[in-house]
């Protein structure tokens, strides 16, 4: 059976997101398995249009990849009817007015996070989609992680009993960019560009709290601007202006508490770069970027505090190993053929603009905390 085409106006190929998991990862990789199978057994192959600022650039890629079809003419690109899908990988200051112009056009509209940079926009996005009729999606990749995906399995199979709290730690250290470049773009750095760790990571952590525990309820908060000096692409030094690092304690419905540390100032001393802890009543579980491991009630230890002496248990030997039992794709690619099923045949997507507005209301409450120094409860929409 014969693919039919899907084509996609794939705006911000040209930054590293938008280019090494939308493009490379996702879209690429989705034409060279010959398309999103569907339900019916048939396939929609996917034909990307590339759009950006810097034509020179847009060349390069297509050429690399051997595309045809790219523009710095959004306008252009969207009155494409045989483009019905709007991708938008862009700074999030200029995301919103861009989306804007897609729903007008009549375009699906597929994003990646924050969808806005104020709950106000990100709302309004929701009801322009939706008097429009178009669907709609926000990215969620985080879900996809194998490590996530066996937590997952672990909360719907009743593992921890009555969940108690969760702990999340992320980050690595990045390079202030004077002696060894940074791995991370300047404008992460500057809260004028749309920078902030803060605004970046607590979208995150509100769908993956959300999809697995409940939707957040409350949030006390503080960011610090801990290396205020940084060093761009051209090698000029700037003012660091957004958040690096922030601390957050999230309040989940059934008094769950969840603690979570986001640092692009730390030094790694864990499995992976991102994990998170959950305590039950009757087991605990650690989960990673592709890792998950259990400790269940009946193995778990009885450790005792002497700090007399060297301790002389290995209490990581002491977890087990939570099996794959799945072949785990690309969160990206798995979350894009989700998501094209959603638009060609009608599937479930829950992550629609709604859900990311959710994720940049918690980034709001959380530096409004921080700010205010309080607790700030969540309103529910």
């Amino acid at each position: 059976m014969a693919a039919r085409s899907l084509g996609v106006v794939m705006n911000g190929v040209t930054g590293r997101m938008g280019y090494r998991q939308h493009l490379l990862r996702s879209v690429l990789a989705i034409r060279e398995q010959g398309g999103v199978p569907l339900s019916d057994g048939s396939r929609v192959q996917l034909e990307p249009v590339l759009v950006g600022r810097s034509g020179t650039r847009l060349a390069e890629i297509a050429g690399r990849h051997g595309l045809t079809r790219w523009t710095t003419d959004l306008d252009s690109a969207l009155s494409d009817d045989g483009c019905p899908l709007y991708f938008d990988a862009q700074l999030t200051s200029v995301r919103e007015k861009s989306v804007v112009r897609a729903i007008d056009a009549g375009r699906h509209v597929y994003t990646e996070k924050p969808v806005a940079e104020t709950v106000e926009q990100a709302l309004g996005l929701a009801r322009l989609a939706e008097a429009a009729g178009v669907r709609n999606g926000v990215v969620h990749d985080k879900l996809y992680l194998p490590g996530l995906l066996k937590l997952k399995r672990l909360v719907d199979g009743g593992f921890f009993g009555r969940v108690l709290s969760v702990r999340g730690e992320f980050g690595y250290w990045v390079f202030e960019g004077d002696w060894q470049p940074a791995q991370r773009p300047s404008w992460n750095y500057r809260v004028e560009d749309g920078g902030g760790i803060a605004v970046d990571m607590f979208c995150h952590w509100n769908y993956v709290l959300e999809n697995l525990f409940g939707r957040v309820e409350a949030v006390t908060a503080r960011v610090a601007t801990h290396v205020d000096q940084r060093v761009d692409e051209r090698g000029e030094t700037y003012a660091a202006t957004a958040d690096d690092a922030a601390y957050a304690i999230f309040e989940l419905p059934g008094g769950v508490i969840a603690q979570v540390n986001s640092s692009w100032c730390v030094r790694v001393h864990r499995d992976e770069l991102v994990e998170f802890q959950v305590d039950g009543t009757h087991g605990s579980a650690v989960a990673g970027l592709h890792r998950c491991v259990v400790q269940s009630r009946a193995t778990t230890p009885r450790p005792v505090w002497n700090p007399d002496v060297p301790e002389p248990t290995s209490f990581r030997d002491q977890w087990q190993e939570v099996p794959d039992n799945a072949e785990f794709d690309n969160g990206f690619k798995a979350q894009w053929e989700q998501f094209v099923r959603h638009v060609v045949e009608d599937a479930p997507h829950p992550y629609d603009f709604l859900a990311g507005a959710r994720g940049i209301q918690l980034a709001r409450a959380g530096l409004r905390s921080s700010d205010e120094g309080r607790r700030v409860e969540l309103e529910r929409w």
